[in-house]
């Protein structure tokens, strides 16, 4: 993201550089010459068609107030304008057009001359940045032409050379931009010849990096730093004082530097670059950058809350005058109301007297006229007693005259109930004579069923007789083959009872075989060797044909058709099923054994 920042700042000077014609407006050709650039730079793939699409015609363009080519001649490829432009673009706000605000100039101004050894005022240094201050205080800070302006004046040298200056610049770039927390000359201890030599050394944030010289041309080794990195201070020996040394996972560097206070600032210095190592940190001065970006705007805030309590406190004190002024007016209000309620006061008692005198004479005539209304009242009563005595006859006779009414209503109420009741004994003498009516066509519908019914009950019983005949038949063959399957039976036991002989005796010759005969030994016999094996009793009847003898039994007592036809009527004329055996039949016939 910080990178992001630091290339849209130098890419913003690019888009301003290309309004030549100050008109606020950047022509299509220049930003997609501009961007086919950026893409060649930063290794982005070109793509011609979103190129095309996003710089379609519009108004809009970017303004600038200085033209690029006068940039690039005089700031740009001058080193020292170069490093202080680096210098405006890391320090400035992210926002644009880009400033410097007062508290970076002066955080800049005092790098610089600490640099240089020299040290400023704050009366000298307040009054140079209220002279800066003024002349940018439409855009609240310094733009990067009045920052560059304000070094090439001379004003903040004091008789400082070029030299001197360029070579401030330059640290302070270092510092700044390159992330250079210390460099300077130091005595190293040799890994393996154990020697010391002289070395230019320079720390960042992530590396002790040390040379041959200090203009770093020839690199003679890294010692990188980490979290698990730590610096101790050593005591002087082998004629080296002012010792110290890095210890890191691999190994131990062993330094020296010229003096205490040199080497206290270098155990910092490394310190330092650890504990950002492990706080995760790749740069000092942006951190400290945005921590005194965070100190000014909590000094605004706190400015603007200041500002804020002393509106809101006027505020009040406007509103409390006001109302000061509201209760003077309503104590104004107030006064003449009160005189204006003694006048309506007064008025309204005068109208009081005036009309109390005039109800008097009002109650006067309003006597006259009860005396009178009386006299009247009295007439009224002897005419109202003798309208009451005329109403009660009235009534009397009206409560006569609605008994009559009553009785003749009654009269015709019960001539009403009678004439009903006729009507419907009437309804149900024909109700009941047409129930008759269907009574008998249904006796008359039942008798032709019934003559049908026996119609078929006779056909039925010639069927029948029929059939009889033909089971007897059956019958007969069911006997004939019954006798022939007992004499198949019997031959089946003969053979089985000649098999049973021949298992037994070959199972005497297997156990004989299976068993050799010892001196002495004497084996009991056996009747068969396959116990499981038992043959089954065939001398058993067949209970199908026990069956069949039973029903040829029973068909020699077959009843007469004339009983069966007496059994018919018995049942309403259905036949009653035979039974296929008696229970005494069924205890003659016990189940076969397994």
């Amino acid at each position: 993201m910080a990178l992001r920042k630091e290339l849209l700042k130098s890419i913003w000077y690019a888009f301003t550089a290309l309004d030549v014609e100050k008109s606020g407006k950047v022509s299509k050709s220049q930003l997609k010459v501009l961007s086919h650039n950026l893409y060649t730079v930063l290794h982005i793939p070109h793509d011609p068609v979103a190129l095309e699409e996003h710089f379609r015609d519009d108004d809009d363009g970017p303004v600038s107030s200085q033209g690029y080519m006068p940039y690039l001649n005089k700031y740009i490829l001058d080193k020292d304008a170069f490093r202080l432009w680096c210098l405006f673009n890391f320090l400035s706000e992210d926002k644009y057009p880009l400033i410097m605000v007062p508290d970076e100039v002066e955080y800049l101004l005092k790098k610089v001359l600490s640099s240089m050894s020299l040290e400023v005022g704050m009366g000298e240094l307040e009054e140079l940045l209220a002279q800066e201050a003024q002349a940018a205080q439409t855009t609240g800070g310094l733009s990067v032409w009045q920052f560059l302006e304000l070094f090439n004046s001379g004003r903040c040298l004091r008789g400082v050379g070029r030299d001197a200056l360029s070579m401030a610049i330059h640290e302070v770039y270092q510092e700044l931009i390159q992330d250079v927390l210390k460099q300077g000359y130091l005595w190293k201890r040799g890994h393996l010849r154990r020697n010391w030599a002289e070395r230019w050394f320079q720390l960042q944030p992530s590396c002790l990096c040390y040379f041959g010289s200090e203009e770093c041309k020839e690199k003679r080794g890294t010692i990188p730093l980490d979290a698990q990195c730590c610096v101790e201070v050593l005591p002087d020996r082998e004629g080296k004082r002012c010792m110290f040394c890095v210890k890191t996972a691999s190994r131990t560097y062993e330094m020296s530097a010229s003096d205490t206070r040199q080497r206290q600032e270098w155990t910092a210095a490394i310190q330092t670059a650890i504990r950002l190592q492990a706080e995760g940190k790749t740069s000092l001065h942006k951190d400290l950058k945005q921590k005194r970006r965070e100190q000014r705007e909590q000094r605004e805030r706190r400015r603007a809350a200041k500002e804020e309590e002393l509106l809101r406190l006027q505020q009040l004190q406007e509103e409390k005058e006001r109302k000061l002024q509201e209760l003077e007016l309503l104590q104004e209000a107030q006064r003449q109301a009160e005189r204006l309620l003694q006048e309506e006061e007064d008025r309204r008692r005068s109208q009081h007297l005036e009309l109390q005198q005039a109800l008097e004479g009002q109650l006067r005539e309003a006597e006259q006229a009860r005396a009178s209304m009386q006299a009247e009242m009295e007439l009224k009563e002897e005419e109202a007693a003798q309208q009451r005595q005329r109403i009660k006859e009235l009534e009397e006779m009206q409560q006569r005259l609605q008994e009559a009414l009553h009785l003749e209503v009654k009269a015709r109420r019960d001539e009403e109930a009678v004439r009903i009741a006729q009507t419907r004994l009437l309804e149900e003498e024909e109700e009941k004579l047409k129930q008759l009516l269907q009574l008998k066509e249904h006796q008359e519908r039942y008798i032709e069923r019934a003559q049908q019914e026996k119609q078929e009950l006779q056909q039925e019983m010639a069927l029948q007789s029929r059939s009889l005949q033909q089971a007897q038949q059956q019958l007969e063959e069911v006997r004939q083959n019954r006798q022939r399957a007992d004499e198949d039976v019997e031959a089946a036991q003969r053979k089985l009872r000649q098999a049973s002989t021949n298992v037994k005796h070959w199972n005497v010759q297997m156990n004989r075989l299976m068993h050799p005969i010892e001196p002495g030994d004497k084996r009991p016999t056996t009747s068969s060797s396959f116990t499981g094996f038992q043959p089954p009793l065939l001398a058993r009847r067949d209970s199908s044909l026990k069956r069949l003898t039973r029903w040829g039994s029973r068909d020699n007592r077959t009843p007469s058709p004339s009983s069966s036809e007496q059994q018919k009527s018995l049942n309403g004329g259905v036949e009653a099923p035979i039974s296929a055996s008696t229970p005494q039949e069924d205890k003659l016939d016990p189940a076969p054994e397994n």
